[in-house]
């Protein structure tokens, strides 16, 4: 596998650290999770259980090893140490300042072992003045902006169902620590990796700034492409309770559905997003509450249009594209679990869907039980 050889130590917890260390776990990193005395990982205990483990907390650190450490324990401190001694990357997502007070900084850990990537992940940053504050994803979905515009049909603000900051500063976290062992291979020299879940969610914001940047305003969500400004990027009610999205712009998308519907004077409507597109956007309203669901989808079938039926988890579990594509796997005690989407021709993922004890390989890691 592509990582075979790279030892990690993680020191993550919660999400955007753990899911970014699965990633390299999956691709055959040897990664070393360090939990605390007492409950371990919190998300050890967070959600449905269905095994040795919740759900949440095997869906993010399969394949990992666990040792216990109390980092303010002299002893301790000195045994994570010596695993970074001979550690690739370490991953920590502790506040700012922290792993300094500790001892176990990146100055020290990198004095010791100049080849270490050693990647944080935090909130707001190493600097800047929100660096003490404390924060998880929704918080920061607001300070970026994103909540603005993230609104229901009411317009007022939605709490997002996907964690995005969590999620988009893991993978940059794992874009970044790729990017460093491979310049490792050429210079020999680790680095260090400040990744600021605030500063990762701005940047994912990229196509919904334009009138912020160019003009320094707030759109309205509304009137805006996608964020309810364009009747064809839009959610429809179907005859049976369901829904449906439309979620293509391209002219040629809305000529094929409003021609098939016996509609094309008004496609013309469609070019620009804007409240101009209401007359389309409440035709199909009334065109979509017609028929179920199951009838949409097999007529939208026929056409090129884009589009997609809205599943539960249960539903999106049994895809039949899911399912051709591998993504859902089964271990041995018949519990479900999500394959990796990095999906190599050469060398693929071989995800071991066992999740570690809490220490579990203390004994052959550490040499203590």
């Amino acid at each position: 596998m592509k990582l075979k050889g790279i030892r990690v130590v993680d020191l993550s917890v919660f999400l955007p650290g753990p899911y970014l260390t699965k990633a390299l776990a999956d691709h055959g990193a040897e990664v070393i999770k360090v939990e605390a005395p007492g409950e371990g990982d919190p998300v050890r205990n967070l959600g449905p259980s269905d095994g040795p483990s919740t759900v949440y907390f095997r869906n993010l650190n399969r394949g990992k090893k666990s040792v216990v450490l109390n980092l303010k324990d002299p002893a301790d401190k000195e045994a994570l140490l010596c695993l970074c001694d001979s550690a690739d990357v370490f991953v920590e997502t502790f506040r700012p300042g922290v792993m300094d007070r500790l001892g176990i900084g990146y100055a020290t850990v990198s004095a010791r072992n100049p080849r270490i990537v050693y990647c944080s992940i935090s909130a707001f940053g190493q600097d800047g003045p929100y660096r003490d504050r404390p924060s998880h994803d929704m918080g920061v979905e607001g300070v970026s902006g994103v909540l603005s515009v993230s609104q229901g049909r009411d317009g007022q603000p939605a709490i997002p169902a996907v964690p995005a900051a969590d999620m988009v500063a893991s993978l940059q976290g794992l874009a970044g620590i790729l990017m460093a062992l491979l310049r490792r291979q050429q210079t020999g020299q680790g680095d260090y990796l400040d990744i600021s879940m605030h500063d990762c969610m701005v940047s994912a914001s990229a196509n919904l700034l334009g009138p912020a940047l160019a003009e320094d305003r707030q759109q309205v969500a509304r009137h805006e492409r996608t964020t309810g400004g364009a009747a064809f990027y839009q959610i429809y009610d179907t005859a049976d309770g369901r829904h449906l999205a439309l979620a293509g712009q391209e002219m040629k998308f809305v000529r094929n559905l409003l021609g098939a519907l016996g509609r094309p004077e008004l496609a013309p409507l469609c070019e620009k997003p804007g409240p101009h597109q209401q007359p389309v956007e409440q035709f199909l309203r009334d065109e979509f509450r017609k028929k179920s669901l199951a009838d949409w989808v097999a007529y939208l079938s026929t056409l090129d249009v884009c589009f997609g039926e809205l599943k539960t988890f249960p539903e999106a579990l049994r895809d039949p594209q899911l399912l051709a594509r591998g993504m859902v796997l089964t271990d041995g005690l018949g519990r479900r679990h999500i394959n990796t989407p990095l999906r190599f021709a050469r060398e693929p993922a071989q995800p071991d869907l066992r999740e570690p004890a809490m220490g579990e390989h203390g004994a052959a890691i550490l040499g203590r039980s």
